[in-house]
């Protein structure tokens, strides 16, 4: 008997500078991908709702929507505002529903999750944590956010993880005050993309490897990855987004999580040189869009799926 086709999902990855949508049905069936500025919520949505529109005439029909957001977003499916972000820093923001208004244009069941959680579900499903069924991940770019799985399942408490606005403890040497207009020195205010720059007035791609920032860019992550560790210890934790992109980053963080740990844990995956725990994702830039396919045909398959009243 041949295998069953995975059904086609319609995605969008909603980030607040760029948002991405697409057309897919797993890796190596993507069959469109669009990248757009998130602008205003009236422009960004026309131009969503006019690719979705042109894609429903081009291609097959998609079995879901599948969202993965920017936020905070209500997730909260019996919430009168189900879809809808909250108090989010993007101006003009505040109060958009981007599910409903693109549901409404594609007429299929729709799912909505946070971006980090897409890019982790993703990676569980045919990335680096493949293997997991406890993984973690955070994306270090114009902010921070972060994702968590425990037992195959994503974690959400109340409402929209924000991961990103945990407390670390400053270094030593460092001297910025922070530009998270919330927390001020939290680890969104110390090591995002906007805070690196603010700090050292060149973007993170422009600084050597050797300069200071990576020390103290990494003793941030270090101290991140630590509290996850010490809240729900994942067997796998993900370190994504533009700041990543400094492949040198890696060991350090791993050299100085294992200084901040001082052996205190006795899991096997923190033995060694954590090259094995602390990794990139392996989708690159797909990891979103993925997990997004992977939740649309999960929500189908769970029987939940049907359009939005």
């Amino acid at each position: 008997m041949a295998a069953a086709v995975p059904p086609l999902i319609a995605t969008l990855e909603a980030g607040g500078t760029k948002m991405i949508a697409g057309l897919a049905s797993g890796p190596g069936s993507i069959l469109l991908r669009k990248q757009i500025p998130t602008t205003s919520p009236e422009e960004t949505l026309d131009t969503l709702i006019d690719f979705f529109s042109k894609a429903a005439r081009a291609y097959p029909a998609p079995g879901a929507l599948a969202v993965g957001s920017f936020g905070p977003v209500d997730l909260d499916r019996s919430s009168p505002t189900f879809g809808q972000l909250t108090d989010t820093p993007k101006p003009g923001w505040a109060g958009t529903n981007l599910l409903s208004s693109l549901q409404r244009t594609l007429g299929v069941p729709s799912v909505i999750e946070t971006d980090v959680n897409a890019s982790l579900y993703g990676e569980s499903r045919w990335g680096a944590a493949k293997r997991c069924l406890s993984s973690a991940y955070l994306t270090v770019g114009t902010g921070i956010g972060g994702g968590l799985m425990l037992e195959g399942r994503l974690v959400h408490g109340t409402g929209h993880p924000e991961m990103g606005h945990m407390m670390v403890r400053p270094h030593e040497e460092d001297r910025f005050t922070g530009c998270c207009p919330f927390h001020g020195r939290c680890l969104e205010g110390l090591a995002s993309g906007p805070a690196l720059e603010k700090r050292w007035k060149v973007p993170a791609a422009e600084l050597p490897p050797g300069h200071i920032a990576w020390t103290y860019q990494a003793d941030y992550l270090a101290q991140a990855c630590l509290n996850l560790l010490m809240i729900a210890p994942p067997e796998r934790i993900i370190l994504g987004g533009g700041v990543m992109h400094q492949s040198h980053l890696f060991p350090m963080i791993r050299r100085r999580l294992k200084e901040l740990l001082h052996s205190y844990l006795p899991y096997p995956q923190l033995r060694e040189d954590l090259t094995e725990f602390i990794v990139p994702p392996s989708l690159g830039a797909d990891s979103a869009l993925l997990g997004c396919v992977a939740l649309g045909q999960d929500f189908l398959r769970s029987g939940k799926g049907r359009p939005l009243n």
